[in-house]
């Protein structure tokens, strides 16, 4: 440390304790933000792994540093290493000025950026000379050659194209232009394209225009349950390029698109068909699931809507040779049958929603068909739009639903419940794994919980496996919260119990649409 060595005098604060003490293979990771020792879901004690962090990096701007010795089992003596007196030297203010500023996420966000917004780049795109009746797609992406390429490949495909590399320009592109496909960055300047995305298929304008997100993030699962028609990984090549604008011609030229129901029962299939077909949407039946494979190998189909009691084979089975030819086809379960937690968590890997039968249940069926059908809700009549209209009211969704917030840190606790009361929740809280599970038993007309997966003692998995445990919780909806978004979290969670996942820090879009997702069930 150059200052320290510049010093004339060094002063030494020291702290030592006679706790478990840390083993030298840990003594340098302490001081990483969000690590601790014990790293593990369920360590001992809570905490968010800054303290050191931030108290390394105030002795930094005071011109000293922090020292640990340790060992195992004999405690621990922290020193921290001040010059008495401290001047910036000229090099450090020049450093001090390039180097960025680091800045601590905020536990909630809204998907918006408050970083200084880069100037957008300029493309020759068809913004001004799209004639009424034209077709046109939307590229909303931040690299600019790629956004050219795209571009070009959309010309090539007969498309006008308009591009943009910020969020908020592309709402309002959308309603300028109306355009009948949009390509969609996640990692953008200024909004998330999480935000972006929930914004379009949460507005009854926009939600019916086909989403293929193209993105370097690896979360398909994520963004398909929220409505886009497809995911592509980065770095992808032509033929796939080619095949998002084939298939957006494909389906703006589609005056109907077709529903396969399959389900065994007449008088089922006969209410679907009047609750969803009009011109724009054509039914077609299957009794079975042999019939249903069938017709899926003759004729395209949009999107499925299946009950997993059949005749000749269960829905379970049907969905896996579905999904075997038709990787990407909605599928919308709608069942009568009391599902196990092992039934629920397969069946959020593999459909894009569950629908249990109840007095309401053809309301949410109507909601949920015309929008993997990519419906224009302007074509419908009155009474449907209206339906839409209430179904999709965020404040309807969610006002008077209880929540329970399982986290160990206040902060986070605040932020969250701050947020969800202003959509008129009711919130309740815990700090640890069994104050949930007593909470969860004194309050059993909860109807969600959010759950952080780092919780000290009990961890996250090990209090969801409880809850799934206790009579008449085996079915409520738990959104599992993690710090770490690492590959392979989300299926952990779900393997746990959980029936949804987010990482922090948690985009408020992201976190109410999957609440209006679970509690619309």
């Amino acid at each position: 440390n150059q200052s320290l060595n510049r010093a004339e005098t060094v002063l030494a604060f020291s702290v030592s304790d006679s706790g478990i003490g840390i083993p030298a293979d840990k003594q340098t990771t302490i001081f990483e933000p969000f690590l601790q020792a014990d790293g593990s879901t369920s360590r001992k004690y809570g905490g968010t792994g800054l303290g050191l962090a931030i108290s390394r990096e105030l002795a930094r701007v005071l011109g000293g540093e922090i020292k640990v010795e340790s060992s195992e089992g004999r405690g621990s003596t922290f020193t921290l290493f001040l010059p008495q007196n401290y001047s910036v030297s000229p090099m450090e203010r020049a450093a001090a000025r390039i180097m960025p500023q680091a800045v601590e996420p905020e536990p909630i966000s809204n998907g918006e950026s408050e970083e200084p917004e880069p100037s957008e780049f300029a493309l020759a795109d068809d913004r001004a000379n799209i004639l009424p009746g034209e077709k046109s797609v939307l590229i909303v992406e931040d690299d600019r050659d790629f956004a050219q390429w795209l571009l070009d490949v959309a010309r090539q495909n007969g498309f006008k194209a308009v591009v943009t590399m910020r969020g908020k320009t592309a709402l309002d592109l959308v309603r300028e232009f109306s355009p009948v496909a949009i390509t969609l960055d996640l990692s953008l300047p200024d909004i998330d394209g999480w935000h972006i995305l929930n914004r379009l298929k949460s507005d009854l304008t926009t939600r019916h225009i086909p989403v293929f997100v193209i993105s370097a993030r690896e979360e398909p699962r994520n963004a398909l349950r929220l409505g886009a028609l497809r995911f592509l990984t980065k770095p992808i090549d032509e033929p796939q390029i080619r095949q998002v604008f084939e298939k957006a011609n494909e389906m703006d030229a589609k005056a109907a698109k077709k529903l396969l129901v399959v389900e065994d029962d007449e008088s089922q299939r006969n209410s679907i068909r009047e609750l969803i077909g009009n011109s724009t949407a054509q039914v077609v039946e299957a009794s079975d699931g042999g019939a249903a494979l069938e017709r899926l190998r003759n004729e395209p189909v949009d999107c499925v809507v299946l009950d997993l009691m059949l005749p000749d084979m269960s829905g379970f089975d049907l969905i896996e040779k579905i999904r075997s030819e038709n990787e990407h086809l909605p599928i919308i379960v709608y069942t009568a049958k009391d599902l196990s937690q092992e039934e629920e968590e397969k069946l959020n890997r593999i459909a894009q929603t569950t629908i249990v039968k109840t007095v309401r249940s053809p309301e949410r069926l109507f909601d949920q068909t015309a929008l993997w059908l990519h419906r224009d809700a302007a074509t419908l009549p009155e009474d449907k739009r209206e339906l839409l209209r209430r179904l999709n009211d965020p404040n309807e969704i969610l006002a008077g639903k209880k929540v329970v917030i399982v986290d160990d840190d206040i902060r986070n606790i605040f932020a969250m419940t701050s947020m969800l009361e202003r959509f008129k929740m009711n919130v309740h809280s815990a700090e640890t794994g069994k104050a949930a599970l007593e909470l969860l038993q004194a309050e059993p007309e909860t109807d969600l919980v959010l759950m952080d997966i780092m919780l000290p003692e009990m961890d996250g998995y090990e209090t969801i496996r409880a809850v799934r445990k206790m009579y008449g919780f085996e079915q409520l909806p738990i959104i599992a919260l993690t710090a770490k978004a690492m590959k392979g979290d989300r299926e952990k969670c779900i393997d746990a119990g959980a029936s949804d996942y987010i990482s922090k820090p948690v985009d408020t879009e992201r976190l109410l649409t999957l609440l209006r997702n679970w509690l619309h069930r």
